[in-house]
């Protein structure tokens, strides 16, 4: 397939079915790839379930492929290997719950949607900092020594979605960096300096660390590990 760039500024609220589907209808792109989400607050669940199911249900009903960007914390980390992407979803936070089931609606209103698992993005020198790396420097701030997981460089990540984007892959792929690394390890790389570290408290995910194993043997781009990437 030969994409056919479709370039517009304007706004679409995901929580409304129809307008997506007006949008979409009037756009007519050939593939959409969805990354909308909150991740807390009462509009948390709207847009990211509601609304990933709208445009799921919009792409199929007019022929447009779907890529839908997923995350790591839809596993609680209790495994103790990397997540592949058989693995049952056990999410453990409200936002990992609400990402699994937005998987699922758009599993079920595009069967040949290609749902996409990432971790942590960073952007790395010369790019503006992502909210991890804005953490990092924050010297007040501490870190979890047992949070695991696989950050990934932001256009290695967008080369990865843009490579796949043409292609005929569905269900579920994990695309994330080669290198797993604690919370506190990625603040250190980043900060280069020791960090205030602390084990992490109940509730929160732990090894979320994902192999990409299948997107390695897929793709041109190389999903750099963020040891090389903030060196």
């Amino acid at each position: 397939m030969r994409l056919r760039p479709t370039a517009s500024a304007e706004r679409v609220e995901i929580r409304d079915e129809a307008a997506v589907e007006e949008a979409l209808r009037r756009l007519g792109p050939d593939v959409v790839i969805h990354t909308a989400y909150r991740q807390d607050g009462p509009e948390a669940w709207p847009v990211t379930v509601k609304g990933s199911t709208n445009v799921a249900r919009a792409t199929r009903e007019l022929g447009i492929r779907l890529v839908h960007v997923s995350t790591d914390v839809v596993f609680d980390g209790r495994k103790g290997s990397p997540y592949v992407e058989e693995d049952p979803p056990a999410p453990c936070t409200e936002y990992g719950v609400a990402k699994a089931a937005a998987e699922q609606h758009v599993a079920h209103a595009h069967p040949e949607a290609l749902v996409v698992r990432t971790s942590l993005i960073v952007g790395g020198p010369g790019l503006p900092p992502s909210k991890h790396e804005l953490a990092a420097l924050d010297p007040d701030a501490t870190f979890y020594e047992d949070e695991i997981r696989s950050p990934v460089q932001v256009t290695d990540l967008a080369s990865a979605l843009l490579e796949l984007a043409p292609g005929g892959e569905s269900g579920i792929l994990h695309i994330a960096g080669a290198d797993d690394v604690s919370r506190a390890e990625l603040a250190e790389l980043v900060a280069r300096r020791p960090v205030r570290r602390a084990p992490a408290p109940a509730g929160r995910p732990l090894d979320c660390s994902l192999d990409s194993g299948r997107a390695r043997a897929l793709l041109r781009t190389e999903l750099r590990g963020v040891r090389e990437v903030l060196a």
